[in-house]
C-alpha cells in the first residue's frame, strides 16, 4: 500500500515492542507525523525486524540476502559476534555510556591508534564525530582554519552529508534546499567515464576532467581556495570511479592553489574496496584530510576525521566539541569492527567477491542490454542501467522494477545517480561466493522479467 493510499485516520504510534507491527499502520504514523521525503525504495514498503551476518528478516519472517549494507553501513556483517559480545560485555560492566572528550576514556584512544596506523603517511590527528556529514563539516572547517580562505570545490554529481555546509557542496539538485547558499562553494565537472563531460574515451583522454578543477579555480574563485572535496569514488552519484591518475593530478592542481584536499571515504573506506583500509591510500592519493563513517562502525553513529598536524594546529586558540563525538560505546563498536576485519581477512575477501560479481555482471551485460555500464572497486559496485546502449538514455523506471523484482527473490540492492538509474551492491564484507553466485543469479532472473533488458 502506498503513503497516499493510507486512510487518514489519526494513527496512533505503532508498538515499538512488538515485532508484527502492521507496515500500514508504520506507514500512516510516518506519514502524519514525519518529513514527507521519509520515503522508501520499493512500490511496497519493506519491514525489516532481524539480521545476522549477510541476511535481514522482514516481519513476516521473510529472508533477504542483504546486498546493499544498511545504505553501505554494514562492513564486518548484521549482528557479528565479538561485536555483540564487546558491547554487551560493556553493558553488563556497568561501563559509562557517555562521557564526551572532557573526560578520558581508553576506548576513545584505541580507536584513534588503530585509525591512525591504517591512515596515509601524514595524517596523524584524528577527530571523531556522530556522521559522515559532522565529519566533513569539520574538516571544511579545517581547511578554512588553516589557509585562512573560505571556498571550497566540489564535484558535480558529488554528495558529502545532509548538513548545512555539505549540501552547499551537493551536486545533486534533488538534494538541495534554499538554505544552502553557494556563495563558498563552487562545482568542477565529474570525473565519469562512461558520461564523460568532454566527451572523450577513457583510453584515449588527456585527463581534461582533472584540467577542469583549475580552470573552476581561474575563473569561479580568486585565485585562492580552502580545500577540495571528492570521494574516490562517487557514492550517491552512482558509483562513479575515476581513473587513478585523476586523483595525482587535482592533488597537486589543489596544493597549487593553496587549498588543502579532502577525501571523503564515508562509503569507500574500511576496507570496502578491497586493497587497503582507505582506499585514498591505495590510491595514493595526497589527501591532506580524509573522512569516514558508515562501515567504518559497522552500523554504528560514528564518523571520523585524519589530518595533518599542521593544519590541526590551526584550531589552537579555538573551541571545539561534540557532544557525542567519542563516546565510549560508538568508538568500542568501531574498534571491535576494525579487528573482525583484519582477523577475518575481510578486505581481501571484499577484493575477492568483489571480482566475482563484478565478473558476472559483465557476462550479464552480454545478454542484457539493459546494462549499460558495471564499474567500482571490491564490494562498491554500480550497474548502470539505461534504455539503449548508444543513447545511453537514463533507465530510472525500469531501476525501480528491477529492485521490486530482486527483492521479491530475496535480494536488496539499493540505487543511485541523478536520475535514479544505478544500481548499487555494496554487501557486507563476508559475502561469500555462494551469497555472491545468489546474487547474481537474481539479477539474471530479475532482467529477464524487463523486456527492454533483453537483447
Amino acid at each position: 500500500m502506498r503513503p497516499e493510499e493510507v486512510l487518514q485516520s489519526i494513527p496512533t504510534a505503532p508498538d515499538s515492542n512488538n515485532d508484527t507491527a502492521r507496515n500500514e499502520d508504520l506507514l500512516a504514523f510516518r506519514k502524519r507525523h514525519f518529513l514527507p521525503n521519509a520515503h522508501h525504495y520499493h512500490g511496497e514498503a519493506l519491514q525489516l525486524v532481524r539480521a545476522k551476518g549477510a541476511y535481514v528478516w522482514d516481519e513476516q519472517g521473510r529472508r533477504y540476502l542483504d546486498a546493499i549494507g544498511g545504505i553501505v553501513c554494514i562492513s564486518a556483517g548484521h549482528n557479528h559476534p565479538k561485536i555483540k559480545k564487546k558491547l554487551m560485555k560493556m553493558l553488563e560492566d556497568d561501563e559509562i555510556q557517555h562521557t564526551s572528550l572532557l573526560y578520558l576514556s581508553r576506548h576513545v584512544t584505541a580507536l584513534a591508534e588503530a585509525l591512525v596506523a591504517e591512515a596515509p603517511e601524514g595524517l596523524d590527528v584524528a577527530s571523531f564525530t556522530n556522521s559522515g556529514s559532522e565529519a566533513n563539516e569539520l574538516a571544511f572547517m579545517a581547511a578554512r582554519q588553516s589557509t585562512g580562505e573560505t571556498i571550497i570545490i566540489n564535484l558535480r554529481h558529488g554528495y558529502h552529508g545532509g548538513t548545512a555546509a555539505t549540501l552547499a557542496q551537493c551536486g545533486h539538485h534533488t538534494w538541495r534546499y534554499r538554505a544552502q547558499p553557494n556563495a563558498q562553494a563552487t562545482s568542477a565537472l565529474e570525473p565519469n567515464c562512461y558520461r564523460c563531460p568532454f566527451m572523450q574515451k577513457a583510453d584515449s583522454c588527456d585527463l581534461e576532467c582533472a584540467k577542469n578543477v583549475e580552470t573552476t579555480i581561474q575563473t569561479s574563485t580568486h585565485g585562492k581556495i580552502a580545500g577540495f572535496i571528492a570521494e574516490p569514488i562517487m557514492g550517491v552519484g552512482g558509483f562513479i570511479d575515476p581513473p587513478v591518475e585523476y586523483f595525482h593530478r587535482v592533488t597537486e592542481i589543489v596544493h597549487n592553489y593553496g587549498g588543502r584536499y579532502i577525501s571523503d571515504e564515508v562509503q569507500t573506506g574500511a576496507g570496502r574496496c578491497g586493497g587497503e583500509f582507505l582506499l585514498s591510500k591505495e590510491l595514493d592519493i595526497d589527501a591532506d584530510m580524509v573522512t569516514m563513517a558508515k562501515g567504518f562502525g559497522n552500523g554504528a553513529a560514528i564518523g571520523a576525521v585524519l589530518m595533518k598536524t599542521e593544519d590541526a594546529k590551526a584550531f589552537e586558540g579555538k573551541l571545539y566539541f561534540n557532544t557525542f563525538g567519542g563516546d565510549p560505546m560508538q568508538t568500542a563498536q568501531a574498534r571491535a569492527t576494525m579487528d573482525v576485519i583484519a582477523e577475518e581477512n575481510l578486505v581481501a575477501n571484499a577484493k575477492a567477491m568483489g571480482r566475482r560479481l563484478k565478473d558476472g555482471m559483465r557476462e550479464l551485460m552480454k545478454k542484457h542490454r539493459l546494462i549499460g555500464d558495471v564499474r567500482g572497486k571490491g564490494l562498491l559496485l554500480g550497474m548502470e542501467l539505461v534504455k539503449d546502449r548508444v543513447s545511453k538514455e537514463y533507465a530510472s523506471e525500469e531501476t525501480l522494477l528491477f529492485m521490486d523484482k530482486c527483492k521479491d527473490k530475496g535480494v536488496l540492492v539499493g540505487k543511485g545517480g541523478l536520475f535514479g538509474n544505478v544500481v548499487r551492491v555494496a554487501p557486507p564484507l563476508s559475502l561469500d561466493a555462494g551469497q555472491a553466485d545468489e546474487l547474481l543469479d537474481v539479477f539474471d532472473r530479475s532482467l529477464a522479467e524487463i523486456p527492454v533488458g533483453n537483447s
